[in-house]
């Protein structure tokens, strides 16, 4: 905390999404909800491709990989966000804000990239299929997921390094619900240049690079549709290119909206909106955009309840006559 002008912050208060107190036992159900379809969503498809043998492709794997990042990217955000639902103050210390946002700041950039990477599966897929398993071999795979793993360390290692040479005297209320970049930076009693410069141009670069990636992508897929003369392959490939669309704007779009403006225009509340939508709605959305509309997926899925139905049955029957 601060005691005087020459006082440095050990620790930070987060204002949370609201103030009112009629609000946070609500808010608290209603995120502890979203948490909880968030766990049982992602490490169920995590537990569903990888325990289903005709699932284990490119499409697939990179599927479990952004289960994986939502997984992580919610347990940094929401388990903290739920405790202050029911604290007195919303106290975070300072070597704990450094750590949440480093990490979080590692998933989300390795979400924006992962989501490329699929663009790219899916223009394969859809206009090089002949080639489709040699071009997305197990080795592309495993430096696509690599690659965007790094993407993300190096980003998250640049944003808290600046983070961490700032000097924070003057106030420690936090106008967030987690240690972002953006409401750090405003309590900060030296100067930020070189913290706006690299969250300008970092953030532009893991936003436009995989945005044009997948504009790209989708030109191709787009330009490949059209040549198709059944009308059943055109709207098979549709569904699946729209589905996919829909998500990655829900998410550049809210992220877009938050850090690819200037501070003196930017909006905190609007910030935590927006930032409401990609850290904690969108890991929740994930395996119901990507996943559970693949007939696929719902196969596997009919055929995995089916085996444990069936394990459960056979177990209780062996009670029954143990029993007796």
């Amino acid at each position: 905390m601060y005691t005087g002008n020459n006082s440095v912050v050990t620790e930070f208060i987060l204002t949370g999404l609201t103030d009112w107190p009629v609000l946070q036992i609500p808010l608290l159900l209603l995120f502890l909800g979203i948490y909880v379809i968030t766990m049982v969503g992602n490490l169920g498809m995590i537990t569903l491709i990888g325990g289903t043998s005709h699932l284990h492709t490119p499409m697939y794997y990179l599927l479990s990989s952004l289960s994986f990042i939502d997984l992580c990217h919610s347990t940094v955000i929401i388990p903290k966000m739920l405790m202050n639902f029911v604290s007195e103050k919303n106290i975070i210390s300072y070597n704990e804000c450094m750590t949440q946002l480093y990490f979080f700041l590692i998933f989300v950039i390795a979400e924006c990239h992962m989501l490329a990477a699929m663009a790219y599966d899916r223009y394969v897929a859809i206009c090089r299929p002949l080639l489709y398993n040699v071009i997305m071999s197990p080795q592309l795979c495993i430096w696509l997921v690599g690659g965007v793993y790094f993407m993300g360390l190096v980003g998250a290692t640049a944003h808290t390094g600046c983070m961490l040479r700032l000097f924070f005297c003057k106030d420690n209320v936090v106008n967030h619900y987690f240690c972002d970049l953006s409401p750090l930076l405003e309590l900060s009693c030296s100067s930020i240049y070189i913290n706006e410069v690299v969250v300008v141009c970092l953030s532009a670069f893991n936003i436009l690079t995989p945005t044009l990636t997948i504009l790209s992508s989708y030109i191709f897929i787009i330009t490949s549709i059209l040549r198709i003369r059944s009308t059943e392959g055109r709207s098979k490939a549709f569904s699946t290119c729209s589905s996919h669309m829909a998500a990655v704007g829900f998410f550049f779009g809210s992220g877009a909206f938050m850090y690819l403006q200037p501070s003196s225009v930017s909006s905190m509340e609007q910030g935590k909106v927006s930032s409401v939508f990609y850290s904690i709605l969108v890991p929740m959305l994930n395996p119901l955009i990507y996943s559970l509309r693949n007939k696929d997926v719902k196969v596997a899925m009919k055929k995995f309840m089916e085996k444990r139905i069936l394990c459960f049955y056979i177990l209780l029957n062996m009670l029954e006559l143990r029993i007796t």
